[in-house]
C-alpha cells in the first residue's frame, strides 16, 4: 500500500510535466475552451482526477504515489495562482488578456474569428445586455474567463 515502485521525485517530475503540458495546451486552444474557470484551476480539476494514471505515476498504484501526485498538482496550482497574482507577465501568459470584440458600434471580425466566437454567441451576449444590434454597443469584451461583457451605448451616453 505504501511501497512506491518509482522514486518519489519521479512522481513529482511527472506531475509537473503533465501540469505544464495541459496548461500550455489549454492556453493554445483559447479562452473559449475553459468557460468560467481560470486555466490553472481547470488544469487542476483535470489532472487531479487522473493523479493515479500511468502518465503521472509510472504505473505506481500505491497510496503514497497517488498522494505525492495529488500534492504536487495542488502545490503547482497554488504556485501558478500566486505567480499570476504577483506578475502581470505571467498572468498574461497563463490567463491571457481581455480582447475587444466591439468598440463604439464597430465589430472586429478578426478578433471574433481568432477567438472562435460565433455571431450567434455574440448576439446572445448582446441580447443579455439589452442590445438588439452591434450599433447599440459601446464596448463588448471577451474576458479572460471566456465570458463576454457588454456595455450599451445608452449607458455611456446617459450614466445614472
Amino acid at each position: 500500500m505504501w511501497d512506491l515502485s518509482v522514486p518519489w521525485w519521479e512522481l513529482v517530475v511527472r506531475g509537473i510535466i503533465v501540469y505544464i503540458f495541459l496548461l500550455a495546451l489549454l492556453r493554445i486552444t483559447g479562452k473559449r475552451q475553459v468557460g468560467q474557470l481560470a486555466p490553472f484551476d481547470f488544469v487542476l480539476l483535470l489532472v487531479l482526477s487522473n493523479a493515479v494514471q500511468n502518465s503521472m505515476n509510472a504505473g505506481d498504484n500505491s497510496l503514497g504515489g497517488g498522494l505525492i501526485s495529488a500534492a504536487t498538482l495542488v502545490a503547482l496550482n497554488y504556485i501558478v495562482g500566486f505567480a499570476t497574482f504577483r506578475s502581470r507577465r505571467i498572468e498574461d501568459f497563463v490567463d491571457g488578456r481581455p480582447q475587444i470584440l466591439i468598440h463604439r458600434g464597430k465589430l472586429f471580425e478578426d478578433v471574433l474569428s481568432k477567438s472562435q466566437i460565433s455571431h450567434h454567441e455574440l448576439s446572445a451576449a448582446l441580447r443579455g445586455a439589452g442590445c438588439a444590434s452591434v450599433a447599440e454597443v459601446h464596448t463588448a469584451v471577451l474576458e479572460n474567463n471566456g465570458s463576454i461583457s457588454v456595455q450599451a451605448q445608452r449607458d455611456v451616453d446617459n450614466p445614472s
